[in-house]
């Protein structure tokens, strides 16, 4: 049964919008999440973890991180035709609802393979993967008219300079705001020269430590101001110090703690993070309350375990502000929450009851539930 939906940005549809609030690429992973482990194991070693999740990694954690927030997302990647793009397949089409139209399935490619290990607030990641039977451009042709798109930036695949239009720079000259991030460059050289694709972009979200290895700064302060110079949102996240932006479009500035929380597991948070504030930028909210509501969202997801299935939907977030809300609790912490996110109460109230909320995916054919008795699928004297 599908879990009513919350709109939240129902009061700016007008005829003639763009097919999708937001499209991506990148290359989709079966992320298979081991919980529960006191330890990584040493060499030789076997240890058995309490719990398992399986859900797509990947590029699926943020198309999953918008569409559970209310925003149409659309996904370009390739998927292998094993059991594992299967899998994918029908766990973003089906359940999450991402629009899989520019995507392709691809004969004898096998599906990229990533074994998360979930250990003390930290992870550790094995993965497994070929490139792409098709770059992006080849991929997508031309993209659809979105309000954003979401890239990131890598020196071996820019998104602006070459001879052709990249699919960004159509996008965006198609009306799309182009939200970039950048990955961790194991090289060590950070080169500069990455930042100088911010010419076509809108917003830049690095986390703290690349941010300002890129601008060879001291501070996230300091790479902030630098960043906010070539990009005109310029957003640094910092861990469990919060955020720090600055909209040079609208002269705002904002600094955000972090939520106190306990911390289990932060893959796929700095998705839902990037979501949130596209969320935010498309529906016009101020600053403070993209960045505000981008940090919550992302708080929510480092308390569950596993990517996309972390991810939360409007339901989860009602839920917490209700009990934030109506809650005893007095101290200045508490109250200092109330008064930052007081601008939830204009919005859950249009929260249907029941809305979309954190997901569990598998890749077993039927659910645990207590009770259940699974059904034989061999006929007598067959192999199980």
């Amino acid at each position: 049964m599908t879990s009513p939906a919350f709109d939240p940005l129902a009061a700016l549809r007008r005829d003639g919008d763009p097919e999708c609030d937001v499209f991506v690429w990148g290359t989709v992973f079966l992320d298979i999440i081991m919980t529960g482990l006191e330890a990584l194991p040493d060499g030789g070693q076997e240890v058995w973890a309490t719990g398992m999740g399986s859900c797509p990694g990947g590029i699926a954690n943020l198309a999953v991180a918008a569409r559970r927030l209310g925003l149409r997302t659309s996904l370009a990647a390739a998927f292998g035709d094993d059991a594992y793009g299967d899998f994918c397949w029908e766990t973003l089409a089906d359940e999450e609802r991402v629009d899989l139209s520019r995507s392709r399935r691809f004969e004898g490619w096998h599906s990229p393979v990533t074994v998360s290990m979930a250990v003390a607030r930290d992870r550790g990641m094995v993965s497994h993967g070929h490139a792409p039977p098709l770059d992006p451009t080849a991929l997508i042709g031309d993209p659809p008219r979105s309000r954003a798109v979401m890239a990131e930036l890598a020196p071996d695949r820019p998104l602006t300079g070459g001879t052709d239009e990249t699919w960004v720079e159509k996008a965006r000259a198609a009306g799309a705001l182009v939200f970039a991030d950048v990955g961790w460059d194991p090289s060590g050289r950070w080169p500069k020269e990455v930042l100088d694709q911010l010419t076509v972009c809108d917003a830049f979200l690095p986390n703290a430590v690349e941010a300002m290895a890129y601008t060879r700064t001291r501070t996230p302060n300091e790479a902030l101001y630098v960043l906010a110079d070539l990009v005109p949102l310029a957003v640094v996240t910092n861990g469990e110090e919060g955020a720090l932006a600055i909209d040079s479009t609208t002269g705002e500035e904002a600094v955000v703690p972090a939520l106190r929380v306990d911390a289990l597991d932060p893959t796929g948070a700095g998705d839902v993070f990037g979501a949130a504030v596209v969320l935010g930028t498309v529906a016009g909210w101020p600053l403070p309350q993209r960045i505000g509501f981008a940090a919550l969202c992302s708080a929510l997801a480092v308390q569950h375990f596993g990517g996309s299935l972390a991810a939360p939907g409007w339901g989860d977030i009602a839920d917490w502000w209700h009990h934030l809300r109506d809650g005893e609790s007095t101290d200045s912490y508490h109250r200092s929450l109330r008064r930052r996110y007081s601008f939830l109460d204009d919005l859950v109230p249009d929260v249907p009851i029941g809305a979309e909320r954190r997901a569990t995916a598998t890749i077993a054919r039927h659910v645990d539930v207590e009770g259940y008795r699974p059904v034989a699928t061999t006929t007598p004297g067959e192999p199980s």
